[in-house]
């Protein structure tokens, strides 16, 4: 026993704790603690040792081979997680090293439990050769795998280059850290051994260039410590599993709170902006709301929330940016959002007001149709309850595609302010008038009157309730109140797909 615990310490001590720390980063073992519930953590293999030879390795074999695993608990929920660590290889994943993230992977799926993977390291092992690189074919194998089934959380904290950059983009949520975190596919110095483009690690593949550029960031934190403070918040609102619902919370916030502050948060003239996040602010639960891709495709908004203490997933035109249009990124932001949500059974409200499509030849060559159409498809494909709200305008194929009846959203609300139409009304008044308003004496006289015509024929706010596409006109400050209500009732909501082997998304 006196032999094993003096190896147990020395497991546990690690490498020296100073480079990292002057890195301006933490230890794997810190890392580990701000994750876990105090004392919770049960690491696993923390005696594995890598077998390779050559290259010196024969004599260089460190306990835990450079990744520590081990599942604890968050919020008193199991969690697995495996953590790189940077001081032994530089946390490269070697044949050993690989072995031990894939059989904690298979142990998280089996056991229904989440997978966080901490990531700082140097990718594969160079003197390990095909091994390393197979060792990564597995874990993006077992990050398909899990796909759907439980929730996986990918965390870079440090270099996360080539082949390694992949499996965080396998898994359902990318946090980075601001100043530390990279990741690429190729470094700057392979991009300036072939392009001659200069550019340092950080403009290539920093927090920043993920959270506001490529997307790849879901959520950017300025520290480590506030990282896994989100991480662990994030975790509070998602289920262990497919199998579960998402876990309830008590909340001292009145469901049938009066949202009165949103008659004036909302201007009534549909071309005026104003901010989507305080209407969220306002019907949620206590104001809170963890956001994601916040710097990204800002023309909408996705969070998580809680509605009467129960989980939904919100998705919101933003009039703030672009006034709300969809776009390539908003389209794809907004299906990878919905997509998860079906997948961990977190109900969805969709709050509308969206003029359209955004044109242009940009959007056009780059594939709107079928970016905009993997929207389209997730929704379509979602059997979680599905609640819309459309707060103004919702024009054009954008209303089909923001969760309308026609696609099959469970209950569908409009403020009296709202607009649903083909085009607005000058657009329409424009095309349908065109000639008659042209021969007029006084064009702009008979356009006026054309264009007040169509507003009162076609776009009044209870058009779509004559017809059945909206099931009711509220005020509203009754949102909140309407929502909770909804959700309640469709809780227990099964709706079956056709017996396939999957569908075949737009690319």
């Amino acid at each position: 026993m006196t032999e094993l615990l003096l190896l147990k310490e020395e497991v546990a001590r690690g490498p020296s704790a100073e480079a990292q720390h002057a890195r301006g980063k933490l230890t794997v073992r810190e890392r580990l603690e701000l994750l876990f519930d105090r004392g919770t953590f049960r690491e696993i293999e923390g005696l594995r040792r890598h077998r390779a030879t050559g290259f010196g390795l024969e004599d260089r074999r460190p306990f835990t081979d450079g990744v520590v695993t081990g599942w604890g608990r968050v919020h008193g929920r199991e969690v697995f997680a495996y953590a790189h660590d940077f001081g032994i290889f530089g946390g490269s994943l070697g044949e050993a090293h690989a072995a031990k993230i894939h059989k904690l992977m298979d142990l998280a799926e089996s056991a229904g439990a989440p997978l966080v993977s901490l990531n700082d390291g140097a990718g594969a092992r160079i003197q390990e050769g095909v091994t390393a690189l197979a060792g990564y074919g597995g874990i993006f194998r077992r990050n398909v795998r899990a796909s759907g089934v439980i929730p996986q959380i990918s965390i870079v904290l440090g270099p996360c280059a080539g082949g390694a950059a992949y499996s965080p983009a396998l898994t359902d949520f990318v946090f980075m850290v601001r100043g530390i975190a990279q990741m690429y596919v190729t470094g700057p110095d392979v991009v300036r051994a072939v392009t001659g483009e200069e550019i340092t690690h950080e403009g290539l593949g920093g927090a920043d260039v993920h959270a506001a550029v490529s997307g790849v960031a879901t959520v950017v934190c300025d520290n480590e410590h506030e990282c896994f403070e989100e991480v662990r918040y994030l975790l509070s609102l998602l289920p262990s599993n497919n199998r579960e619902l998402p876990p309830g919370a008590a909340t001292a916030d009145p469901p049938d709170r009066r949202n009165d502050v949103l008659l004036d948060l909302v201007p009534a003239q549909p071309n005026q902006s104003y901010d989507m996040r305080a209407v969220i602010g306002e019907i949620v639960d206590d104001g809170d709301f963890f956001e994601l891709h916040e710097r990204w495709a800002t023309n909408i908004i996705c969070a998580f929330a809680r509605l009467g203490g129960e989980v939904a997933g919100i998705i919101a035109n933003q009039p703030a940016s672009q006034a709300g249009v969809l776009d390539i990124h908003a389209s794809e932001k907004a299906a990878r959002f919905v997509q998860t949500c079906d997948a961990f059974s977190i109900p969805l409200v969709t709050l509308v007001d969206v003029p359209g499509f955004l044109p242009g030849t940009g959007q056009e060559h780059d594939g709107i149709i079928r970016h905009g159409a993997k929207l389209l498809y997730a929704y379509c494909n979602a059997t979680v309850p599905r609640v819309q709200v459309i707060l103004r305008k919702a024009y054009g194929g954008a209303y089909i595609v923001m969760d309308s009846r026609s696609i099959g959203c469970d209950l569908s609300f409009a403020w009296p302010t709202n607009e649903i139409a083909v085009m607005g009304a000058e657009g329409a008044a424009n095309i349908v008038f065109r000639r008659e308003i042209a021969a007029a004496p006084d064009p702009e006289a008979a356009r006026a009157q054309r264009i007040k015509e169509y507003r009162q024929e076609l776009m009044h706010p209870y058009y779509a309730a004559e017809r059945g596409l909206v099931d009711d006109v509220i005020d509203p400050a009754d949102t909140r109140a309407i929502l909770i209500d909804a959700l309640a009732t469709l809780r227990a909501k099964h709706a079956a797909l056709p017996s396939r082997k999957h569908g075949n998304p737009p690319a």
